[in-house]
């Protein structure tokens, strides 16, 4: 399994840096400098606010099928249709709640539409992400993998042409860029659509009241918990919209949404080992497998990543942020160095939150998370009004941590471990990685060298540190690749 882990990983990594960072840094970036600052606020506000309440469309029925078809691939065919009629039940409701709760936050005539499309294109993505846990459940990971890019390539091609033919030049506006998603979206889950009824076979969906309550019922503490985790990472904006008044809370909101950029990017790479481990741990824990060694490989990869990106943003934060946009950066500098540091966390959440997903330790982690989202929504509101789009990334840092610190020490007690000398030279190890990494990047910030050059000096170095210090096995690696 960790073989199968790591090609994947590789093919998965690959693709994803062919294409989600060329979007992000030069469509999405781009849109944000064609529409302005409040216009693109606008839009993140209402999208994060389609986000929050987007486990309406889901139920957790995503994650609880990613684990069951991993676990017992031949129920595809009797579940598929079900699921379904389910989720186009749910999209009806959807849509009626988003606009019911907009109504109460006194949403205009051009945000409502605005927000029609979005909740749309939510509906949409939501159903390529169940589509996608069936792919990725069979253990089709290849497949998924490239199902996983294609809305990302559409969008990169439609907004390519918006944004510079000459044709659409000064008439491009924050909608259009909504609606190339839309189109995206709808290419995206038929193909994907056609490939998980090739592995399921069609049935025309029946009613069946009995079948349709189990999955609800059994899906509903996943559903509880991703309403949790959407709530505390996403709920940010939206109490910054409304939080403070005017014109200044959409600035707000748009420069968080300046510095967040990079961390969406980098999450979005983390997510990928969470993909992948769903499905694997479901089946190993299944078969009584041994889930350490690809658990350590996972953290160890993530580790070394993770606060090597934060450290090197710490340091060049303000000319990362330059670099990125043609306005004032200051503030956006100021915020994307404290919001870096919600990185590792969360990536380290992507192994231990998908290690107890798969145990099914459900109830640990909505505790887990209902005390994250407490912790969020307190700080932000001793935070924001004072302190605005920095106050909120101060809150995500600490929420995160505290998240993947409890997630850690349950997944200790569930699964038993004990620390014995080889656990904690590993610790000790990672200690030691940690506070050099941050030394050593000090030093490189006083090398006579251009900036861009020392951060590939910060990357390369941040590698062969986590490789000294074992944080990851670089020779075990290599033998688990070459494997047959």
């Amino acid at each position: 399994m960790q073989r199968k882990f790591i090609l994947n990983l590789i093919l998965l990594l690959f693709l994803n840096l062919l294409i989600k960072p060329f979007y992000v840094f030069f469509i999405d970036m781009n849109v944000q400098k064609v529409v302005g600052l409040s216009e693109y606020g606008i839009y993140l506000a209402i999208f994060n606010f389609t986000y929050v309440i987007n486990i309406i469309l889901d139920m957790g029925i995503t994650n609880f099928n990613n684990r069951n078809i991993a676990q017992n691939s031949q129920v595809l065919g009797k579940y598929f249709p079900p699921i379904v009629m389910i989720r186009i039940m749910l999209g009806v409701l959807y849509l009626v709640v988003a606009f019911v709760l907009a109504f109460f936050m006194h949403y205009d005539g051009r945000q409502l539409r605005l927000l029609g499309v979005l909740a749309f294109n939510q509906f949409l993505l939501s159903f390529i992400l169940y589509l996608r846990s069936n792919i990725s459940g069979l253990l089709h990971f290849v497949t998924d993998s490239f199902v996983s890019v294609l809305d990302r390539v559409l969008m990169i091609l439609f907004c390519l042409i918006m944004l510079y033919a000459k044709f659409f030049q000064g008439r491009f506006s924050i909608e259009w860029f909504a609606y190339a998603q839309t189109v995206s979206y709808i290419i995206t889950a038929i193909v994907a659509f056609v490939i998980v009824v090739k592995d399921a076979g069609f049935r025309k969906p029946k009613f069946n009241k009995a079948l349709f309550l189990l999955i609800l019922k059994k899906s509903f503490p996943f559903a509880l918990l991703t309403l949790l985790m959407s709530c505390y990472n996403k709920i940010d904006t939206v109490m910054m919209k409304q939080m403070i008044s005017g014109s200044m809370g959409s600035e707000q909101v748009g420069i968080y949404a300046h510095s967040s950029r990079v961390l969406d990017a980098m999450n979005n790479f983390s997510y990928l080992f969470a993909v992948l481990l769903l499905p694997l741990y479901s089946r190993m824990l299944k078969s009584n497998e041994s889930v350490g060694g690809i658990t350590k490989t996972a953290f160890g990869i993530l580790m070394c990543f993770s606060f090597t990106i934060s450290t090197m943003c710490m340091y060049y934060g303000l000319e990362i942020m330059d670099l990125m946009y043609d306005v004032e950066v200051d503030c956006s500098a100021k915020v994307f160095r404290v919001l870096m540091y919600c990185f590792p966390s969360m990536s380290f959440g992507y192994v231990f939150g998908t290690l107890l997903t798969a145990n099914g330790s459900l109830k640990h982690l909505n505790i887990i998370s209902l005390c994250g989202l407490t912790v969020n929504v307190l700080l932000n509101v001793l935070l924001i009004p004072k302190y605005g789009a920095v106050g909120a990334a101060y809150t995500g840092v600490i929420t995160q941590a505290f998240v993947v610190i409890c997630q850690i020490i349950v997944s200790k007690n569930v699964f038993h471990v004990t620390v014995d000398k080889k656990l904690m030279n590993y610790i000790l190890s990672s200690l030691a990685f940690l506070v050099l990494i941050f030394i050593v990047g000090f030093g490189i910030t006083k090398l006579g060298l251009s900036w861009y050059v020392k951060c590939i000096v910060h990357l390369f170095v941040g590698v062969i540190i986590a490789i000294i210090f074992r944080i990851f096995d670089i020779r075990e690696l290599i033998q688990l690749v070459k494997k047959k």
